[in-house]
């Protein structure tokens, strides 16, 4: 007995009715080197949209950093495993990160504060303490927050 391979009938790759059609079929035409018949407007926002999803993406991953971070060094009694792993966790997370889009690394310091006043804010929600008691701005620098090693006193 043999096997019938059918094809799949023609979908019709529009960006508005079915997304995943039209990424394939830009792809294909992508590789065919068929650039007139690209949806060139449209694939230029989602690859627009992708760098500003890595960028959300590291921004997050700072932020819960950044919170683990102060809820260490300011609830010592509280320190758990689940803390150090999430420090731990996120330290990986974020290197990858800029280990695949060497370019976020630029923006990392710039993001920094923001992430910080966001972390201070999650801290806050966590631990009871009210944010006042933590620092202004950010007390760990690039270094020490993706240091594996590093954990605040």
């Amino acid at each position: 007995m043999t096997a019938t391979v059918t094809s799949q009938p023609e979908i019709a790759a529009d960006y508005n009715k079915d997304f995943y059609a039209w990424l394939i079929k830009n792809a294909d035409l992508l590789r065919k080197r068929q650039f007139n018949e690209i949806d060139s407007e449209h694939v230029a926002e989602e690859l627009e949209s992708m760098s500003k999803s890595e960028k959300r993406e590291l921004m997050s991953r700072l932020t819960v950093l950044l919170t683990h971070l102060l809820k260490w060094q300011f609830q010592s009694a509280r320190r758990s495993r689940s803390w150090k792993n999430t420090i731990l966790t996120q330290r990986i997370d974020i290197n990858e990160l800029l280990e695949d889009s060497p370019s976020l690394e630029y923006e990392l310091n710039d993001k920094i504060p923001v992430a910080y006043e966001k972390a201070r804010l999650s801290a806050e929600d966590e631990t009871g303490i009210d944010k006042k008691h933590f620092p202004n701005e950010c007390p760990f620098n690039l270094s020490q927050m993706l240091n594996k090693d590093f954990f605040p006193e």
